[in-house]
């Protein structure tokens, strides 16, 4: 099975019509007591104190070569097991900061 992934940068957007604009203002000068909350539960602080971010969230692996130097991979694999898991977070922190950056 494949799947087409369609990435769209902020830069792709299309600004907002006047007519959305105008249902956005709609929408936040209606008063909170206007709000159906009768199909959603609510929210105690116990519910809060067990909540964890992300809890199901795994994202997909994929398998490829990469060309690393050799110092670099000798120092990876010197930190004992899971060098690959090592790679994978330095990247991830890379991806993740360039993102909050971009």
């Amino acid at each position: 099975m494949s799947t087409k992934i369609v990435r769209m940068r902020r830069a792709d957007v299309p600004p907002l019509t006047e007519e959305q604009k105008a249902q956005l203002r709609a929408l936040a000068e209606r008063p909170d007591s206007e709000i159906d909350f009768s199909d959603i539960p609510e929210t105690t602080e116990d519910f809060w104190q067990n909540a964890a971010r992300g809890r199901f969230y795994k994202p997909t692996k994929t398998s490829t070569t990469v060309r690393i130097d050799s110092d670099v991979l000798a120092w990876l694999r010197s930190q004992g097991k899971g060098y690959q898991s090592r790679i994978n977070a330095i990247l991830r922190r890379e991806m993740l900061a360039s993102l909050k950056n971009g």
